[in-house]
């Protein structure tokens, strides 16, 4: 044990989380499948090449027509 080392600190933060996961057990897996719906998806790469391909050109200036006064 070293002579300066300091006692373990956990903030209130830390030990809200803990006994948290302490009283409900099945919280991560939970947690698991909500990111899995939100952000877990399949990329279409082939739909994505198509996607770049199509992309117009913008003007340099948005709001200027190609018509003639």
């Amino acid at each position: 044990m070293s002579f300066f080392r300091r006692p373990d600190y956990k903030s209130d933060t830390t030990l809200f989380l803990e006994q948290l996961k302490q009283e409900k057990p099945t919280l991560v897996g939970e947690q698991r499948k909500g990111l899995a719906l939100l952000w877990n998806k399949l990329v279409d790469r082939d739909a994505w090449t198509g996607y770049r391909k199509a992309k117009v050109a913008q003007k340099p200036y948005v709001y200027q027509t190609s018509n003639k006064l």
